[in-house]
């Protein structure tokens, strides 16, 4: 069964594409026809490509890794930062950080000096610090944060990239396609779909459209979670009722052993009456 529907990606606009002398003739696969100048996309291919990044989202949350979504647009934000974060995973919603993927230990090491701050700040010592100092190493925190904050619990680089508008993404793009990292995209059609594997042809300016697919998105990701914690659990039972069983197993073992001995010493002691009265 389908994830969205013809109707739902109409009332939210997911059809509307740029002007025509905007467009990029690469998108001309997903284009349905031109109306009043503007293109307009093919809903019927925009359901099927939903369905096919949902499924793969949801195996690659699943399997118990991390998706990165990128969204630097103002309307976009918000929505991502709710829904995104609903479900665990890293997003970056201010100025993408050049070199975050290609120079990821210089990140990490970012983060971790984030990490520091809070610790000093958690610290008798903090209050033993000038109120400059403190004043800097808040500004400091503050600018981390707003920069990594959304990535913070990013240990290791991600194994899919989720973009809305892949033009104005294009160095993160750039970056994912170089580290091999596969790129989940909402392509608007004026940009180029060359550098994305799995493309959603839709508005990825319109709020409502962003909305509905990082909701499709974000659904399926926390049906993979929820598989996994379910796996997780059903594993941990059938070890319970392994070790249960073998428990059993050995205790009737050792009765069986027991058993056995005593009556060994029974037929030993019959057997020494005899003699001890010859």
């Amino acid at each position: 069964m389908s994830r969205t529907s013809f109707e739902q990606l109409l009332e939210a606009g997911v059809h509307f594409g740029h002007l025509k002398r905007k467009w990029n003739p690469a998108m001309k696969p997903y284009i349905f026809m031109e109306k009043n100048g503007i293109h307009i996309i093919d809903l019927h291919k925009t359901v099927a490509k939903i369905d096919e990044a949902a499924e793969a989202l949801k195996q690659i949350a699943k399997s118990g890794k991390k998706v990165l979504f990128v969204a630097t647009k103002k309307q976009a934000r918000e929505i991502i930062a709710e829904k995104v974060g609903g479900v665990g995973m890293p997003y970056v919603v201010e100025r993408w950080p050049g070199g975050m993927l290609t120079n990821f230990p210089t990140i990490r090491k970012a983060i971790k000096k984030m990490g520091s701050i809070d610790k000093l700040m958690n610290d008798p010592v903090y209050m033993s610090l000038s109120k400059r100092e403190r004043l800097q190493l808040t500004r400091q925190r503050e600018k981390l944060n707003k920069t990594l904050g959304s990535i913070q619990d990013l240990t290791r680089l991600p194994a899919a990239m989720f973009v809305f508008d892949v033009t104005k993404e294009h160095i993160a793009v750039k970056e994912a396609n170089r580290l091999s990292i596969p790129v989940f995209g909402v392509v608007d059609t004026n940009s180029n779909p060359a550098d994305v594997d799995y493309v959603i042809p839709a508005n990825d300016d319109a709020l409502k459209s962003i909305e509905l697919i990082t909701e499709i998105m974000t659904s399926a990701i926390r049906e993979g979670l929820e598989e996994r914690k379910a796996e997780k659990l059903d594993e941990q039972e059938a070890k319970e009722n392994k070790d249960a069983k073998d428990s059993k197993k050995s205790n009737g073992s050792r009765k069986r052993a027991a058993r056995k001995n005593a009556e060994s010493n029974e037929a030993e002691a019959q057997n020494e009456e005899p003699a001890a009265e010859a």
